[in-house]
């Protein structure tokens, strides 16, 4: 596959495939409602009985990926799901129980969802919602799971798999006797699904009901739903393997495990990643769509401008609503406002961002930064609650780029903010405290806007940032305490205090302490 040119330095991101899409499995374990590493042990099974299969090793790399990548699709119409039965999360969660090509047990369980969903709807109102709610569900096999199959290959397409693989990811809902989607039969729905359906329910059965329950799930659906080849396999050898290595698998186990080239990414290739890792993620809600998009390219314009690291900016703005993925869209898409247990877990999608990126320790560092989008510089932000000196400048700076991007998009409780008046939000959120000054005018700069002159008089032409330096010099700030609050280098804080002794007219700290007093600069 060949990736469009980026601004990245050339050369090696440090970042293995496998590393990152194991990763991006932990996302999908949240939107599926699964417990996390759940896709982790799902490959790990799914290569196990792959291998004692006699498949290739081609073959079992399209295995390993598979079991990591089978939902990434799924986000798709999530906003037409939650309106029929309120937490789709919680729906899939509870399919994953039951056999999806039993319509039945589908339509009860989706009955007692849209119940759940209007509390305290009247007989009539109830009925109402039960109907629309058919209608929709009637369109699983003709829009909503083909849907989903359209964007994991989409997906699939740009992380530059190859076409074996990529024809795969259009076969998740496939089944052995041919009544699933699309209507493949047998052999003809590729080698690594197969292995990937069966694994998956096996890994949920046993953590449900442990090794007997699911080789009677095995059993009952043996040559309906599962290869019956493979499920003969299983019943010889799944207890010893769902009892070793698929139970707990590690991290670097699972890395360690995949076949074939355990290839790294390029920055160009790590880029075009988090580009389509954002579109992963936005494309839950219809409120989101390009949002991500929008905060990177504000937040590495800006960094770029104050002399940080444009490029870390860029990617933790396409990858700093990852976590929003383990929220039901019914709160995204919500009208009006949110109760607080539905703040409670907005509030949890910064977390989930840190906690699907912390894993892999080359993905640590971004992870931290772009989990770091809804703090607050006065702590009325989530979910750290972090203040002052704990949000350093690229966080700083990524916070104020998320709200002007949010600002000047649609909300279902708002429409977008003209973008003056996002000028004004944003100004009155620095007056509070909320945002930091230097950080949003470089987002605004970004943006368009022409900075507001601070005609605040200083003595002795003292510039904003010298009198900042003065301030915390005063307070017995060493140099290198002041450069990591302020985000620079011991040197050049050394350099601005040698500019502020001259300007003020002073020769040491006690001096420039008394000339901050004399002039009000300790405020």
């Amino acid at each position: 596959m060949v990736f469009p040119e980026t601004s990245s330095a050339p050369g090696d991101s440090g970042v293995r495939l496998a590393e990152l899409m194991a990763s991006l499995s932990m996302a999908t374990d949240l939107a599926m409602g699964q417990p996390v590493e759940y896709a982790l042990s799902s490959s790990v099974l799914a290569v196990h009985l792959g291998a004692e299969a006699g498949l290739s090793e081609a073959e079992l790399r399209n295995v390993y990926y598979q079991g990591l990548l089978r939902f990434i699709g799924c986000n798709a119409q999530t906003d037409t799901m939650a309106a029929v039965v309120g937490d789709e999360i919680g729906l899939r969660s509870e399919v994953a129980k039951i056999d999806a090509g039993n319509l039945a047990q589908v339509m009860r369980l989706s009955l007692r969802f849209i119940r759940e969903a209007n509390p305290g709807a009247s007989g009539l109102e109830l009925l109402r919602a039960i109907a629309r709610g058919l209608i929709e569900l009637g369109g699983l096999e003709t829009e909503m799971f083909p849907g989903h199959c359209e964007v994991a290959q989409r997906l699939g397409e740009r992380l530059g798999f190859a076409p074996d693989f990529v024809r795969g990811l259009g076969q998740l809902y496939a089944r052995w006797d041919g009544t699933g989607v699309p209507r493949l039969k047998g052999e003809a729905i590729e080698p690594a699904v197969r292995l990937v359906i069966l694994a998956q329910d096996m890994v949920t059965f046993h953590r449900l009901g442990g090794i007997d329950a699911a080789l009677a799930v095995a059993r009952q659906r043996r040559a309906k739903q599962y290869d019956p080849a493979l499920v003969d396999l299983f019943l010889r050898r799944g207890a010893a393997l769902l009892s070793g290595p698929a139970s707990e698998p590690r991290w670097q186990s699972v890395l360690a495990l995949e076949p074939g080239e355990q290839r790294r990414l390029s920055n160009a290739e790590f880029d075009h990643a988090c580009l389509a890792l954002a579109d992963f993620a936005d494309i839950k809600s219809p409120w989101t769509l390009a949002h991500s998009k929008r905060v990177s390219q504000f937040a590495a314009d800006a960094a770029a401008a104050v002399g940080l690291d444009a490029v870390l900016l860029r990617r933790a703005g396409l990858l700093h609503d990852v976590g929003r993925v383990g929220i039901s869209a019914g709160i995204w898409g919500k009208p009006g406002a949110l109760s607080e247990s539905q703040w409670e877990k907005v509030r949890l999608h910064a977390y989930h961002t840190e906690r699907v990126l912390s894993r892999s320790p080359a993905l640590a560092t971004l992870g931290r930064l772009a989990s770091s989008a809804h703090e607050r510089m006065d702590g009325s932000g989530y979910f750290r609650a972090s203040t002052g000196t704990a949000i350093d400048r690229p966080a700083r700076i990524l916070a104020a780029a998320d709200v002007y991007a949010a600002l000047t998009e649609a909300r279902p409780h708002r429409p977008a903010h003209a973008p003056e008046a996002a000028v004004l939000q944003i100004r009155a959120e620095v007056a509070a405290g909320a945002l930091d000054r230097e950080a949003a005018d470089a987002v605004l700069a970004a943006a368009g806007h022409a900075p507001v002159e601070q005609r605040i008089a200083r003595p002795a032409g003292l510039s904003g940032r010298e009198a900042e330096v003065l301030g915390l010099l005063s307070r017995g700030n060493s140099n290198k305490a002041i450069a990591r609050h302020i985000g620079v280098s011991p040197k050049t804080v050394d350099n601005q205090v040698q500019s502020i002794y001259a300007k003020a007219g002073v020769r040491t700290r006690a001096g420039a302490t008394l000339f901050a007093m004399e002039h009000g600069l300790l405020g």
